[in-house]
């Protein structure tokens, strides 16, 4: 593994070793002998503000021995026009790595063939990697198994993390439900590549009926924010509230990839009840990528 660009690029097998020895970074945290960053630099290039991905990466980088140097878009060339191909190169006899959050994917796609550094997205438009291996992280500790798991996604199935889901669904055989309005569903040219098993429907509780993993996101993504309006109005009926809850397995559990916006995609009811789990999910966000950075120094 040469770069973590998405999940669609990864195999069942390098998913599944980032998730066993994330567990194994986790559960030696602080007691690490191995620092295989140390001596290097890497960079975080975010044109998309973050707490938890500025956060969770600065941390782990350091407990892997390196250094962390955050570039805003406003602090370099690139957010005054200069190409993405041009920023590859300069910054690819710099640093060691780089870390990439913004909005097209083929920028980072173009920066990782032409820097020859390790490249990890940290959220495009398109995919969103590491949040979804830290959610396949915090399910395998829930349920002690990725085995048979069924997940319910309610919102926009076409944002990044309902096609990271699709992607991972399709890696790891699992069986993923999408409730969305019509407008929002998944491209078909991505669900026919990805090869997924996934259900679509228009009712929340029809998805959610007997599902182990209820899963939802902000109904406005970053860039987005024009159609506030509009998609408050499209995704109101589909919030995860005591009433899907109750459709879903006996002992489901509700994660959200954080921030959330309680009374709108989640009840602050049903959140409160789930927040062990949604922050054990916000926590992993730190140890998978610790593991995905060590993969790609070995």
């Amino acid at each position: 593994m040469n770069h973590l660009l998405s999940i669609e690029s990864l195999t069942a097998a390098e998913i599944l070793a980032i998730v066993d020895l994330a567990k194994r970074l986790k559960a030696t945290r602080g007691q690490e002998a191995l620092k295989p960053l140390a001596g290097e630099c890497w960079g975080l290039l975010f044109s998309k503000s973050s707490t938890r991905t500025r956060v969770s990466f600065e941390v782990g980088i350091r407990e892997l021995g390196g250094d962390a140097l955050f570039l805003s878009s406003s602090e370099i060339q690139l957010g005054r026009g200069e190409p993405i191909e041009d920023t590859a190169r300069v910054l690819g006899r710099m640093i060691h790595g780089a870390v990439i959050r913004t909005f097209k994917q083929s920028d980072i796609e173009i920066f990782a063939q032409l820097s020859g550094i390790p490249t990890i997205n940290a959220l495009t438009d398109e995919e969103h990697p590491c949040q979804i291996l830290a959610d396949l992280l915090t399910i395998e500790e829930l349920r002690g198994s990725l085995e048979g798991v069924k997940v319910a996604f309610i919102g926009d199935a076409d944002c990044n993390m309902g096609r990271s889901w699709i992607w991972a669904a399709a890696r790891l055989g699992f069986e993923l439900r999408l409730a969305c309005p019509d407008l929002y569903r998944p491209p078909t040219e991505l669900l026919e590549r990805a090869g997924a098993a996934v259900t679509i429907t228009g009712d929340p509780e029809e998805a959610a009926h007997g599902a182990d993993i209820l899963y939802t996101d902000v109904w406005v993504s970053m860039g987005k924010e024009d159609e506030a309006v509009h998609r408050a109005a499209q995704f109101a009926p589909y919030q995860i509230n005591d009433s899907v809850v109750k459709a879903a397995a006996p002992k489901a559990h509700v994660l959200h990839c954080l921030p959330a916006y309680r009374g709108k995609e989640i009840t602050s009811e049903v959140f409160e009840r789930n927040a062990g789990a949604i922050f054990q999910q916000a926590e992993n966000r730190l140890h998978a990528q610790k593991a995905a950075m060590t993969l790609l120094k070995s």
